[in-house]
């Protein structure tokens, strides 16, 4: 299935029905009264998070999201039907902006969870709501409200703990191969990931963390070279960045040092938070040097970048150094535990259901 992590929709929730006006007439009834009941409130809009899915590709060929409307009012005190709700499913992950106004109108980061996007339109009242002690046969009756409208616009920002960045070859989905179950595409030419993988890596029998590998950036990405900075929204919630670097380019005129710090840069142009995130450095493809070689190449590095973070040295061919490194993320994950989740009470008020 082909990912697709951005899409723009409209929603439309249901109009309220209108009131009713009328009256009895029935045998031996002369004066009945008034009898018209109340129109049935439109159909509100919803969004679910549903862990079935990995992709926004359903919304690229269907755009509109319209609830019913209420049904009108009717005589013999009948009210009208509610209008039915629609609900939309989306991947964990997804946030919904409205493409107005730029306010993220929900954010849905576990299974499961329910947000009302649009409310559907309130019922109008029919004459009986108008009966009094002086107004015995009111001719009065509302009309429903309309239901509210917005473009909203869906973005997939994937869950991870660990995020991968580097240059196209640097070894990033070779990397999650070697630790986890994934099978990302690994080739020796450039772009061979197109979209995003996630592979969980097992820490123990009940413990681990996911690691979310993207497209290789270049410099220039924020003016559109490469694949550009579309896909590092997926690292926005990511707690810890591997920056993976190739420490033996095959070509002379690559310098690992100037791509370390043009990568720094793009990222700094794309989000500073992100760009303050913790990242670590991780020299990769140092199988292709001598044992008594990498020590020398790894210190020339960290001193031309004067690099105060940790630093790994691995080969995600043939796994060395893989285990170590895994070992020192998930001893750092366990110390740096996220915030827990806000109580029920705390909860935004849409994100509860709508009777």
């Amino acid at each position: 299935m082909k990912f697709v992590d951005e899409a723009f929709i409209d929603v439309a929730a249901g109009d309220g029905g209108d009131g009713c006006a009328a009256f009895r007439h029935e045998k031996y009834k002369e004066f009945g009264g008034p009898s018209g009941g109340d129109g049935g409130r439109g159909g509100h809009v919803f969004v679910v998070a549903d862990s079935n899915l990995n992709t926004l590709i359903d919304f690229r060929y269907t755009r509109r999201h319209e609830a019913r409307r209420g049904q009108n009012g009717m005589g013999s005190d009948r009210f009208g039907a509610a209008g039915a709700d629609v609900t939309i499913r989306v991947p964990v992950g997804t946030v919904v902006t409205d493409v107005e106004t730029g306010a993220v109108r929900a954010e849905l980061l576990t299974s499961g969870e329910r947000v009302l996007l649009a409310k559907g339109g309130d019922g109008g009242l029919g004459n009986l709501r108008f009966k009094s002690s002086i107004n015995r046969a009111p001719r009065q009756r509302t009309l429903g409200t309309a239901g509210e409208r917005f473009q909203l616009k869906l973005e997939l920002k994937v869950l991870a703990d660990v995020g991968l960045l580097g240059f196209p070859n640097a070894g990033k989905s070779t990397f999650i191969t070697a630790v986890t179950n994934a099978r990302p595409k690994v080739a020796d030419y450039p772009f061979t990931t197109l979209h995003p993988n996630l592979g969980v890596v097992r820490d123990g029998v009940n413990h681990g963390f996911v690691i979310a590998d993207i497209p290789g950036l270049i410099e220039g990405a924020s003016e559109g070279a490469g694949l550009g900075h579309q896909f590092l929204r997926h690292l926005q919630r990511t707690r810890l960045l591997l920056h993976i670097v190739d420490a033996v380019p095959l070509t002379d005129d690559v310098d690992p040092v100037k791509q370390v710090r043009a990568l720094a840069s793009e990222l700094k142009k794309y989000d500073a938070s992100l760009y303050a995130k913790p990242r670590w450095l991780v020299l990769n493809k140092l199988d292709l040097l001598e044992p008594a070689e990498r020590e020398k190449r790894r210190r020339e590095i960290v001193r031309r970048l004067r690099w105060k973070r940790p630093v790994y040295t691995i080969s995600a061919l043939t796994h060395e150094g893989c285990q170590p490194l895994v070992s020192a993320i998930a001893a750092y994950l366990r110390a740096n535990q996220p915030n827990a989740l806000p109580s029920e009470d705390e909860r935004d008020p849409r994100a509860l259901p709508i009777d």
